[in-house]
């Protein structure tokens, strides 16, 4: 594959910058417990996602629509019969997500670091605009990108209406993200390229099982990897 007409190396964030998906399986594991005496883990998790699955259209991506599905899912689970202490335990459970503290992902600093030196690079996310500009922040890395995109989904509208804005052709543009739903098919598909960086653990609405074969596209296990082929 050659990579020497990209310009712009896009990224998303959560769980490719820094580590996000472990704060939400937590919440659903306290969840299902706080639940228990009303409905079996595992039925409660599956109701939990089935109410989030519902709420995306509505809420879109992040920890206020998930502590908003909590709730719902709680009232459902428990046939409104829940106390208000259980709602304040809910409240406070999504207040500690957006207060976490940002752990990198072992080797991003120095891969943005170096690559920012020969790339334009991108931050390329969905989610809530407060809370991932202040995980960006506080991560500090801000000063590696150019420009930054937060947007309610990844679908190809999106990213054509990205690669447009970036004044580039697909063809200059590199997606990286550990969702092959989110950050590669839907950049394959509008012909620019895509790397995968799995995350030890992945949303089940984010899951793919099918094999990804193209051209455009390569997956490693960790970021510094970049480099060898950057």
């Amino acid at each position: 594959m050659s990579f020497q007409n990209i310009k712009v190396i896009a990224f998303d964030a959560d769980d490719t910058l820094w580590v996000n998906e472990t704060f939400f399986r937590k919440a659903e594991e306290e969840f299902c417990e706080l639940l228990k005496q009303f409905l079996p883990k595992e039925e409660a998790n599956k109701l939990l996602f089935d109410v989030e699955m519902k709420n995306l259209p509505l809420y879109g991506y992040g920890i206020k629509p998930f502590t908003l599905s909590l709730i719902e899912a709680a009232i459902t689970i428990s046939n409104g019969e829940m106390n208000i202490g259980l709602v304040e335990k809910l409240i406070e459970k999504g207040k500690q997500m957006l207060q976490e503290p940002i752990e990198l992902i072992d080797g991003i600093d120095k891969t943005l670091n170096e690559l920012s030196k020969k790339y334009r690079l991108v931050m390329a996310t969905k989610g809530d605009l407060l809370d991932q500009e202040r995980k960006l922040m506080k991560s500090g890395l801000e000063k590696y990108f150019h420009h930054i995109e937060i947007v309610s989904d990844k679908t190809e509208m999106h990213y054509r209406k990205l690669v447009k804005h970036l004044d580039i052709t697909e063809k200059e543009f590199l997606m990286v993200g550990n969702s092959l739903k989110s950050d590669v098919l839907p950049v394959l598909n509008i012909g620019a390229h895509a790397f995968h960086i799995p995350f030890h653990t992945t949303w089940a609405h984010e899951m793919v099982h099918e094999e990804v074969n193209h051209p455009n596209f390569r997956s490693f296990t960790k970021a510094s990897e970049l480099l060898q082929v950057l």
